[in-house]
């Protein structure tokens, strides 16, 4: 496909700029993002009167404090003390650990917080701070970040990805939309347990978006932008942040770079874009190379092991047989998580680079986060979020991918949620979930996979329901206190590698189907 300006090119298909406003007046869409935006910030409203993360539970509290104390220290510290341990920055105490793009929003949050309420946000006196203004306020950020950031970049994907199918009927459009919208882990988190995921997956968002429109520059500025804001995950002092998603954007910009008429350019302007965002972003901290570095060290979670808690993933699941911590060093630990990552990365970065195409670089991007959420060093339970994006966004070709993955990712989440008292929410928004997905003639098709429709999904689902009120009502034995937290990670760890093995296996499955539609053309 050739670049076209001020055109978005499609699945092949050109749609103009006039076209584009009487596509959006003509099937409602806009009015149905908007009804189903209000009714998701609704939603998110309910969830955020319950509790969140720490809540009342000094002396470190959760979440919601480290968020709140970022934005006390970046308000009343100059910029180059933001990392630095001082006897006004004592680190101990929830210090600054993510990238400076967390930085800057923790700061311009925090001059809301000190307009409407100084006391929450003053230096030293707001440690714990919990009354009922500033947790509204508090609760007022992660609101507008939806609205400011994700919202606007899950609009703008919704006009890319279907502005040129000629099969998109406004029912269609608008259950993708809730599905996206409306998805309950990311709700659950960012409104109850309290974080501001919605930024860095709202810029990874516009960044696909971006792609599809064949605007591989803007693509390559906000997924920078996406990187610098929030760290997921280290290897051998790499820097990784929302690198699960990395490897897919490197290949099928790639990919695409070398199918045009001068590589080389091509590559280079990518990379300059991407060198110049880090650039601005890091600028206060590139005087000097102790500056540097000691951002960079405050962003490594190496002494906190290769897991976290019981997460569902390769490490923390075989740790039942294997002791990982116990036999090998860290050292030897992040070589062998980097290796499984980029292994298991590679087939999906080769068939982008092989065979670029739009429907391709989705699955790739729910692959490489599939691979990273697997096999990475230092994950959290709540990394589930960065496998389910790209899983939103193909929910029309892959409707029972995107259910049972968000069942299993809401399980996963379930002891962490059940510890912050968000049992109420986590019962509401799963139904909530289960509703709009039964939609009538919400989905394009109701395609399934019927190898799933049988007794063995019957069998998967009553285990989860037992596993939830045996969780909820019994007490673990003494001798194996994390029994239960063992077996629901077991049950969700099954699930996800059963689908990334099938979503690898769909990916290359594109790749013959394109070489069939160039054979094809050949002949005629």
């Amino acid at each position: 496909m050739e670049r076209t300006k001020g055109r978005k090119v499609v699945k092949d298909k050109e749609v103009g700029d006039g076209d584009l406003c009487w596509w959006l007046v003509h099937k409602g869409i806009a009015a149905s993002f908007l009804c189903i935006a209000v009714f998701a910030l609704l939603v998110r409203v309910a969830i955020s009167l319950h509790p969140y993360s720490g809540a009342g539970n000094p002396p470190k509290y959760g979440d919601f404090e480290a968020q709140r104390h970022w934005m006390e220290i970046t308000l009343n510290l100059p910029v180059k003390e933001w990392y630095r341990n001082s006897t006004t920055n004592n680190i101990s105490y929830w210090g600054l650990d993510y990238p400076p793009l967390t930085a800057y929003q923790s700061y311009f949050h925090g001059l809301f917080l000190r307009f409407f309420h100084p006391e929450s946000v003053s230096l030293f006196s707001s440690r714990g701070h919990e009354s009922y203004l500033g947790k509204l306020l508090m609760r007022w950020t992660v609101l507008s970040s939806d609205a400011l950031v994700f919202f606007p970049a899950v609009f703008y994907f919704v006009l890319a990805y279907h502005s040129g199918r000629s099969n998109g009927h406004k029912t269609h459009i608008a259950w993708h939309i809730a599905m996206i919208l409306l998805s309950p882990c990311l709700m659950l988190i960012d409104h109850g347990h309290f974080q501001y995921n919605c930024i860095s997956l709202g810029l990874t968002v516009g960044a696909v978006a971006a792609v599809l429109s064949n605007k591989e520059l803007v693509a390559c500025f906000l997924f920078s932008l996406a990187l610098n804001h929030k760290q997921q995950v280290f290897h051998c002092g790499l820097l990784q942040m929302t690198a699960y998603f990395a490897p897919a954007f490197f290949s099928h910009l790639l990919g695409k770079s070398l199918r045009r008429r001068n590589p080389a350019l091509e590559v280079l302007k990518l990379g300059l874009v991407v060198l110049g965002t880090f650039a601005l972003v890091w600028w206060p901290y590139l005087h000097s190379m102790e500056a540097f570095s000691r951002v960079l060290s405050r962003l490594a979670p190496f002494e906190r092991g290769i897991y976290e808690d019981y997460v569902a993933n390769f490490w923390c699941t075989t740790s039942v047989l294997v002791k990982w911590k116990s036999i090998f060093t860290i050292q030897s630990l992040k070589l062998l998580s980097l290796g499984a990552t980029v292994s298991t990365c590679l087939p999906s970065m080769v068939q982008q680079i092989w065979a670029p195409s739009n429907h391709g670089f989705l699955y790739g991007l729910l692959n490489s986060a599939f691979s990273f959420y697997m096999f990475s060093f230092q994950v959290h339970e709540k990394s589930i979020l960065l496998p389910l994006l790209p899983a939103s966004l193909l929910a029309l070709e892959e409707p029972f991918l995107l259910k049972w993955i968000t069942l299993y990712a809401l399980f996963s989440m379930f002891p962490l949620l059940c510890r912050d008292k968000l049992i109420l929410p986590y019962i509401a928004v799963s139904a909530l979930f289960v509703l709009i997905y039964y939609v009538p003639s919400g989905r394009q098709d109701r395609k399934e996979m019927r190898s799933f429709n049988s007794f063995f999904t019957i069998c998967l689902v009553s285990c989860s329901v037992v596993l939830h009120i045996v969780y909820l009502t019994m007490h673990p034995p003494h001798r194996y206190p994390f029994l239960f937290d063992a077996m629901i990670m077991l049950l969700c760890f099954s699930q996800f590698m059963l689908l990334a093995f099938y979503t690898n296996a769909k990916q290359w499955m594109l790749m013959k189907r394109s070489v069939l539609l160039d054979k094809e053309k050949k002949l005629h």
